[in-house]
C-alpha cells in the first residue's frame, strides 16, 4: 500500500464544517509534513484555523486548488455539483479530488463526465461517520475512527491489497485508500447506485424515522409539557438525529429520493405489522430479531 506521505504534501479542503473540519484535525495528526488549506467563507476558516483543523484559509476557489495533491471536496451535494467543472478544470494533473457527500450517483455520473479528459483523478468517497450538531467547532480529529468509509469504484478487478475495484492501482487511490486507514477508518469498495441503495436504509431512513417521531411528541404535547416532560435518556437517544439541520439533509432528499422513498414505504409496513401484532405474542419474535440485528452494530 503507498505511503500517503508521498503523494499527499498540500491538500486543499473544500468546505470547513464539521467533516472538513475533522478531516484536516484528523490529517494534520497522521500527515504532520502536510500543508492542509482550508477553502469556505471568511468566518470559517478563521474558526478553522483557530481549531488548528487548516493551516491556511483562502477565499478564492482557484487559489486553494493551486498545487494541491489531493483536493478533499466537504460540501452539500448541489455546491459538489455547481463546483466540480471548476474544480476539474483547475485540478493540478497529478491531483486526486475526492468528495465526501452522502449521495453518489448524481456526483460520481458528472465527475465521469467532467475529469474524462483530465490527468486529473476523481475518487468518489462517503466517510460514514458525523454527528446531529454541524459546523468545525463541533469537528473531532477521531470522528473516522471505526467508522466504515465508502469508495466508488467498479469491482472488475481486484487492487493489489484485494480490497478494491478497477484503478485502485492508481498511486493516488492506493495512497488516498492508505491515508483512510491511517486516521482509523475501514474503507468499503462499491457502486455508486448500491451505495445510494444502501444508506437510504442505514443512513437517511434513521434520521427521517427521527423527524416523523419529533413531530409525534411535538403534536402529542399538551400545554403541561406531558409527555415530553416524563422523557428520559431513551428518548433523548431515539430523537439524536432529529438534532440534525435541514441545511445538511435538503440535497440528500434531492439526489436519493427513489432510494428513500422505498425505505420510508418499508418502514410504514413495518410500523403496520407491529400494530396489528400489538395484542399476539408474535410480537416476541420481532424484538428477538431486532436484537439480533442491533448485536450485529
Amino acid at each position: 500500500m503507498a505511503a500517503p506521505e508521498a503523494h499527499f504534501r498540500r491538500i486543499a479542503i473544500l468546505g470547513t464544517g464539521l467533516i472538513g473540519g475533522s478531516f484536516g484535525l484528523a490529517v494534520r495528526r497522521v500527515l504532520q509534513g502536510a500543508r492542509v488549506v482550508g477553502w469556505d467563507r471568511e468566518h470559517i476558516l478563521r474558526e478553522a484555523e483557530r481549531a488548528d483543523a487548516i493551516q491556511e484559509g483562502v477565499v478564492e476557489l482557484d487559489g486553494a486548488l493551486a498545487g494541491a495533491d489531493l483536493i478533499y471536496v466537504a460540501l452539500p451535494v448541489g455546491v459538489t455539483l455547481e463546483l466540480l467543472p471548476q474544480i476539474a478544470r483547475r485540478a493540478e494533473p497529478h491531483a486526486l479530488v475526492t468528495d465526501a457527500g452522502s449521495t453518489k450517483r448524481a456526483v460520481c455520473r458528472a465527475a465521469a463526465k467532467l475529469f474524462e479528459q483530465s490527468t486529473a483523478r476523481f475518487l468518489g468517497g462517503h466517510p460514514m461517520a458525523g454527528k446531529e450538531l454541524a459546523g468545525v467547532g463541533h469537528a473531532d480529529a477521531e470522528l473516522f475512527r471505526d467508522a466504515k468509509y465508502a469508495l466508488i469504484g467498479e469491482a472488475s478487478e481486484k487492487s493489489p491489497s484485494d480490497a478494491g475495484p478497477a484503478g485502485a492501482q492508481d498511486a493516488r487511490v492506493a495512497g488516498f485508500v492508505a491515508l483512510v486507514e491511517s486516521l482509523g477508518a475501514r474503507p468499503v469498495w462499491l457502486d455508486a447506485e448500491t451505495h445510494d441503495w444502501a444508506v437510504a436504509i442505514v443512513s437517511h431512513l434513521p434520521q427521517l424515522v427521527s423527524v416523523a417521531l419529533a413531530g409525534v411528541v411535538r403534536d402529542e404535547t399538551d400545554e403541561t409539557g406531558l409527555p415530553v416532560t416524563l422523557g428520559g435518556p431513551g428518548l433523548r437517544d431515539t430523537l439524536r438525529l432529529a438534532g440534525s439541520s435541514y441545511e445538511i439533509w435538503r440535497d440528500i432528499g434531492l439526489t436519493n429520493p427513489d432510494n428513500i422513498a422505498r425505505a420510508l414505504d418499508r418502514v410504514v409496513q413495518a410500523i403496520e405489522h407491529l400494530r396489528m401484532r400489538l395484542s399476539s405474542r408474535e410480537l416476541a419474535d420481532e424484538f428477538a430479531a431486532a436484537n439480533e440485528l442491533y448485536k450485529m452494530l
